[in-house]
């Protein structure tokens, strides 16, 4: 992995106009530099400000606040002395994986921040008296124990996208996963992050990552021993309590995940409708209906247009539904026929079915470049994304008057959601420099936050808090639910060195 210590700049949105100085900030100690290579060696430490800055940002709006130093840590053994090291001498600590995040996840905003080894970073925050540290997660490793159906990391994981399904298609040949299967451990994934492969395609929502991994080994902070904990009903679920805390608890360096099988067929299909309305009733409809779907995804008509341009698609412009079915041969017509059935009710139109590999391929790559397709759209600007989610049953209700508030809006804006399991997203494009638009966008933001808690459901179904949902999160747990989170992180991190800033 790698860590990075950096002075982070005061808390804020746009631009990323270089790294922050470091002013009245304390200075990070040559002696404490050479600790860490030490540790490390020479190659796997930077203090250059290219470095610096990279590991200060995620795909968010928060604005660039760099570590005061990036460390890539190579081994288990290397993340734990790291993490003490910078634990007795208070500096903070970020974890950081691929930079996809959208709520300012890895923004050095308090004190200390580092990346982990070829495992995921972390970074120590830089916005307090102290320097902090970056650790860079490392390239992880999944290999399958002979005749097992798990799929276990060697490596710390990264914070960042990942794919469980791909270990179903290639679990004969599981060396071939790719790296990223890792951030999920310490945030949700992205579904339309910059990695092709970043869905959890095996799942319905599409965002199924809190709920798979079987178990894990984690290094709580202020302790750096490491802790193993498994999926069983012997205690408290200490793997539920450390996937998805964002960083803000202590490093999870392996993981062990669960697989299934790889199904006999597979067929993906596009389906316009005349309405955003006659789109999301055939979801609800398909589901009630308890057809198997393995995927369905909806699309605006302003996204689609977005995606034939950026993918060189000629889908109709229209509110459009993708789906994925996976079974036997005899057992996906059934679904097709049944799904055919409640789309056509629904007033579908030009159903378009996807059988071969590469024509799915393509079909799906051009889903995961929905993020790049939507700022597209207005070059220059930059993206803010909305990530509720609600029971199935309320979600025609918040998806129809969320499209007509964006019209009225005047903002620049798309749909796109894991539809099956009640998760959408508006992506809205603003520009940095025109204060007025991103207040109107971080209203609309809140507002339809607000919404999502009033129908039941939650302000992020994959994104997390970060620095961006801290307001919402308050209103949805509540005040005893906000004090046994911070009793809990008073206990693992004593001295709130673990990505501080961040959800609470």
């Amino acid at each position: 992995m790698a860590s990075l210590l950096r002075a982070a700049a005061t808390l804020g949105l746009f631009p990323r106009r270089g790294y922050c100085s470091r002013g009245a900030q304390g200075e990070l100690s040559k002696g404490f530099v050479e600790a860490l290579k030490a540790v490390v060696g020479s190659s796997h430490v930077s203090t250059a400000a290219a470095h610096r800055e990279q590991h200060g940002h995620d795909e968010s709006m928060h604005r660039c606040q760099p570590p005061d130093v990036v460390v890539w840590p190579q081994n288990v053994e290397q993340v734990s002395r790291l993490a003490a090291l910078c634990y007795s001498q208070g500096l903070p600590i970020i974890p950081f994986g691929t930079g996809t995040g959208l709520e300012g996840g890895v923004c050095a905003v308090q004190v200390c921040s580092a990346p982990l080894p070829r495992i995921p970073p972390l970074s120590c925050l830089g916005s307090g008296p102290l320097p902090c540290v970056t650790f860079v997660a490392a390239s992880t490793l999944p290999y399958l124990p002979p005749g097992g159906s798990r799929v276990a990391t060697r490596s710390v994981p990264r914070w960042g996208p990942m794919e469980c399904g791909l270990a179903l298609e290639r679990r004969r040949s599981i060396s071939n996963l790719p790296p990223f299967l890792s951030g999920w451990c310490l945030h949700q994934p992205d579904p339309y992050g910059p990695n092709p492969e970043a869905e959890s395609r095996r799942f319905l929502c599409g965002g199924g990552a809190r709920r798979h991994p079987q178990s894990s080994q984690h290094l709580p902070a202020g302790q750096w021993p490491l802790v193993s904990c498994g999926k069983s009903a012997a205690g408290y679920n200490l793997t539920g309590l450390f996937v998805g805390s964002e960083g803000t608890l202590g490093l999870i360096t392996a993981a062990t995940l669960r697989l299934h099988p790889v199904p006999e067929a597979t067929v993906a299909a596009t389906c316009a409708f005349p309405s955003v309305q006659a789109a999301v009733d055939t979801t609800v409809h398909i589901l009630q209906a308890a057809v198997p779907v393995a995927r369905i995804e909806f699309l605006d008509e302003v996204m689609m247009d977005a995606c034939n341009r950026h993918s060189q698609l000629n889908c109709p412009v229209a509110p459009t539904l993708f789906l994925e079915f996976h079974g036997s041969e005899q057992a996906l017509a059934e679904q097709i026929q049944r799904a055919e059935e409640i789309a056509g009710h629904n007033g579908a139109s030009l159903f378009s079915w996807a059988k071969e590999a590469e024509e799915r391929r393509r079909l799906w790559a051009a889903r995961h470049s929905a993020w790049y397709a939507a700022l597209a759209l207005r070059p220059g600007c930059k993206g803010y994304s909305t990530d509720v989610c609600v029971p199935i049953s309320r979600l025609p209700e918040i998806l129809v008057q969320t499209k007509e508030d964006l019209k009225a809006s005047g903002l620049t804006g798309t749909i796109v959601g894991h539809v099956g399991d009640g998760n959408f997203h508006c992506i809205l494009l603003v520009d940095p420099e025109d204060t007025e638009e991103v207040r109107r966008v971080m209203a609309f933001g809140e507002q339809l936050g607000r919404r999502a808690l009033a129908l039941h459901g939650t302000c992020t179904g994959e994104h997390g808090i970060g620095l961006g949902k801290q307001q919402l999160l308050q209103e949805e747990v509540g005040a005893v639910g906000m004090e046994t989170m911070r009793q809990l992180k008073a206990m693992l991190d004593p001295q709130g060195l673990m990505n501080p800033g961040k959800v609470l």
